[in-house]
């Protein structure tokens, strides 16, 4: 899964759960960016790349999701 991809997985899980998403591009250096759900945020590097598995799952765990809420 790309940085965008997963983006678009946590816009749709918020839509349906009915809480706020953002990603603000100018939070980060370079491409990374904040993506905040809720009152919770992660970072999301390069939109681009791919997302490695313990990234993944890191960044699922700082917004308080697990693997199934992103399939």
């Amino acid at each position: 899964m790309t940085g965008t991809e997963f983006i678009r997985r946590i816009q749709r899980l918020g839509r349906t759960r009915g809480v706020e998403i953002r990603f603000e591009s100018r939070v980060g250096k370079g491409s990374h960016g904040r993506l905040h759900y809720g009152d919770r945020f992660t970072t999301v590097k390069d939109r681009k790349k791919e997302i490695s598995r313990p990234l993944l799952a890191a960044m699922l765990t700082q917004l308080g999701l697990s693997r199934k809420d992103v399939q």
